[in-house]
């Protein structure tokens, strides 16, 4: 396992599954490894929340022979939002990654219960909003229990016979982020890559971001929805933080990945086994 820092992209992947319930939903495979190998299409996939798929999008999905979905989102946003729609043969985890002091749905809550724009600026303004998304990425790599919950989703995805796999959260951005991002670095993909897949969030929730705005402007909920851009996008040096965390508590990430994750060289074998191809 070889932590790349190249800064040259292929980038003939990120496929996205079509679906109309999820619109950041999107194949992992494509991506090349250092080595030389190639994410298998169809293994491994991330998304936004699935309550909101239609039966096409169903269909779609059996199609693919889609085994494991893995929900990253807390009890609250699953009551809050829906649960996961599945077809038969589906096996659901429930896997939340939750951190009570970087709580993005609670503070979304909090910032439309209140009309007053002197309180949402107060509560989002000056870089507040910014620098929570950037304390959250940093607690996905310092904290004990978020570490073992986004272990969980590797050692799924090694599971024999355990792909297809599916894992999001609400927008298939910070949660779903991450743990793309420790699954493609563990697999050699280059860190530049990484990035790359982690920004094409933007690419894929333009339009339902603008819808939200318009709508929080329109519902007379937010003078100010421009506010909420730093929780709604994807911006690199979030991504950044993590990785800056990676490295200050462990010596590569070789030993993040056994020392920090828990996850051994059968795991990673798993991995390689489900995922890679020639």
């Amino acid at each position: 396992m070889t932590e790349q820092q190249t800064e040259t992209v292929d980038f003939p992947a990120a496929r996205s599954l079509g679906l109309f319930g999820a619109v950041n939903a999107r194949d992992l495979g494509g991506y090349r490894t250092a080595e030389g190998l190639v994410l298998r299409a169809g293994v491994a996939l991330r998304s936004d929340g699935l309550h909101r798929l239609t039966d096409e999008d169903l269909g779609r999905l059996t199609g693919m022979g889609l085994r494991r979905i893995v929900d990253l989102r807390s009890r609250d946003e699953v009551h809050e939002a829906g649960a996961d729609r599945v077809a038969d043969g589906m096996i659901l985890h429930h896997i939340p990654v939750f951190a009570q002091n970087f709580d993005i749905f609670a503070t979304l809550r909090e910032a439309l219960a209140d009309r007053d724009p002197g309180k949402q600026h107060a509560l989002l303004g000056n870089g507040r909003a910014e620098a929570m998304m950037t304390g959250l990425y940093r607690w996905f790599v310092n904290d004990s229990i978020a570490r073992e919950q986004f272990a969980a989703v590797l050692r799924l995805l090694a599971d024999p016979g355990g792909s297809p796999l599916l894992f999001h959260c609400s927008a298939g951005k910070d949660r779903t982020g991450w743990t793309a991002a420790v699954l493609l670095t563990a697999l050699g993909v280059d860190r530049e890559t990484v990035f790359t897949d982690y920004l094409l969030t933007n690419e894929r929730s333009a339009a339902v971001v603008t819808t939200v705005m318009e709508g929080l402007l329109a519902r007379g909920l937010m003078s100010e929805p421009e506010l909420l851009l730093p929780v709604f996008r994807a911006e690199r040096h979030y991504l950044e933080a993590a990785f800056e965390e990676v490295e200050a508590g462990w010596p590569d990430f070789d030993a993040f990945w056994s020392d920090g994750l828990g996850l051994d060289e059968g795991v990673l074998r798993g991995l390689r086994a489900n995922l890679l191809e020639p």
